[in-house]
């Protein structure tokens, strides 16, 4: 009897993927990790958490049509032309308005602010994996609450960057 196939859930903290990678001197390329995700983990939804700026709705609406559900922030701009549009509290409630619909989450991050919903998810059996962007720069909260589901995301620049 063939074993059913897992309903799984990704919950991407995007300005963390991005900041990270960059620091590894690659890009990533969001279908073809759309694509990984799907594969790998059986990801049948993915939610991509960003900042909000008009300017970028072209990178949303791609974004969209490589599959990922897109859950916005409004942005801030500062008088020195910094914008914030941290989307921590978004992931999280997410994750827990969805928790019934999947099998299991992959969060997708290397902030620490995510350790309790991580703890929670692992406690719960319903943490598949924490995806961490770069392995040289995250939290120990994280591994400390995802234990022997920590996996990183260095190796996989043949597989997965951006090219023109």
């Amino acid at each position: 009897m063939k074993k059913k196939q897992e309903n799984n859930y990704a919950f991407i903290d995007s300005q963390n993927v991005n900041l990270s990678i960059q620091e590894l001197d690659w890009k990533l390329d969001f279908r073809k990790f759309r694509i990984y995700l799907k594969d790998k983990y059986n990801i049948s939804k993915a939610y991509l958490f960003i900042g909000y700026m008009v300017e970028y709705q072209d990178l949303y609406t791609s974004l969209q049509n490589f599959g990922y559900v897109l859950v916005f922030k409004p942005t801030l701009k500062y008088k020195d032309g910094s914008v914030k549009g941290n989307c921590d509290a978004e992931l999280v409630l997410q994750t827990m308005i969805e928790f019934s619909n999947y099998d299991r989450a992959v969060v997708v991050t290397g902030d620490g602010d995510f350790h309790c919903l991580v703890q929670y998810l692992y406690a719960k059996d319903k943490l598949k994996h924490v995806l961490v962007p770069n392995q040289n720069k995250y939290s120990a909260l994280l591994k400390k609450s995802a234990k022997e589901r920590i996996l990183f995301m260095n190796n996989l620049k043949r597989k997965l960057q951006y090219i023109k």
